[in-house]
């Protein structure tokens, strides 16, 4: 039993020191986001650092003397600096809530179609089937474009942009947003009215965050925008490829003026890459987020099922906030 003990030793051991020290080196590393964007690209990956924290400390449990304390102290690192990193997502105010039967509710479907999408008509009959009065689509391709013109009962703001927003109601201003200084990026605004008065809706697709200058240049875009509109009845949705674990992400949602509608909820990978097949087992990464101004209260928002993108869709039902 002395010499299994030790075989299991020299294998398990060293793999789950390791391990338990690459979460905990980089959980802790990524604090250094709030000053860094280059050490807030590790932020994205909390949930990782998190996952391989428990692991050591669950494996770690097997071992005796000092190997168990060593393993146990990478991994309680591990899920101490992951946990501070993804508790505040969960504590946040996600603003006011609605019941399901509240009047003049506004549906709206937020899905980046993903350019490689070789099931787009299953895509867009989902997106019809859950009956919303507003579609925002991102990563469009001409043969997209197609369909969706196709589609009788629906308007395209900026039909052959990127981003498009589909909408029952005729738009009353819409196209891409021309501003001084570096383009936003794939962004476009549609504005509408209802018994209320006019409210935006902006949809727009981010760069990665390794390229944080183009993400950086966008999300100053978006602000200026948002700016732009009656900010209290705003609504923003799209694919920001951005988590909200990230201090840029919490910076510029304080910037906004807006409240996340979202919590925690992970959208990413939908779809088995050809040569990292496991990236979809399981979405491990919120990058797509709903926002919307104060004078909105929040139904529902819920994840919508594979639709052959890599990005799963988000569904979000708001109503006009009921007067005091």
């Amino acid at each position: 039993m002395r010499a299994l003990r030790v075989v299991l030793t020299v294998l398990l051991a060293p793999p789950l020191f390791l391990g338990g020290a690459l979460c905990a080196g980089a959980a802790a590393a990524a604090h250094m986001g709030r000053e860094s964007l280059r050490f807030d690209i590790l932020t994205h990956f909390a949930p990782l650092w998190l996952a391989g924290g428990l692991l050591a400390l669950a494996g770690g449990l097997a071992f005796r003397g000092y190997v168990r304390a060593l393993i146990l102290g990478m991994g309680a690192t591990a899920v101490l600096c992951a946990g501070a990193l993804m508790v505040p997502e969960f504590l946040r105010d996600t603003g006011p809530k609605a019941p399901t039967d509240a009047p003049g509710q506004l549906k709206l479907v937020q899905m980046n179609v993903w350019s490689r999408n070789a099931d787009l008509q299953s895509a867009l009959d989902w997106a019809f089937s859950e009956d919303p009065d507003i579609i925002v689509l991102e990563e469009t391709t001409p043969a997209l474009r197609e369909r969706v013109a196709a589609q009788p009962g629906w308007h395209a703001s900026c039909p052959t942009c990127e981003v498009m927003i589909l909408s029952k109601r005729a738009p009353l201003q819409t196209g891409q947003v021309r501003l001084r200084g570096p383009h936003p990026g794939p962004l476009t605004r549609a504005m509408f009215r209802d018994e209320r008065g006019a409210f935006a809706v902006i949809g727009v697709h981010y760069a990665w965050p390794t390229d944080s200058s183009d993400q950086q240049a966008q999300e100053a875009g978006l602000a200026q925008v948002i700016a732009m509109s009656p900010r209290e009845r705003t609504i923003v949705a799209g694919d920001f490829n951005s988590t909200p674990w990230s201090f840029s992400r919490r910076r510029w949602d304080a910037e906004f003026g807006l409240i996340r509608r979202d919590r925690a909820l992970f959208s990413w990978p939908a779809q088995q890459y050809k040569r990292l097949r496991w990236l979809g087992a399981f979405p491990f990464l919120p990058i797509d987020h709903v926002y919307a101004g104060s004078d909105w209260a929040t139904v529902k928002v819920k994840r919508g099922p594979r639709l052959g993108s890599d990005h799963y869709p988000v569904v979000m039902t708001l109503a006009p906030v009921s007067p005091r």
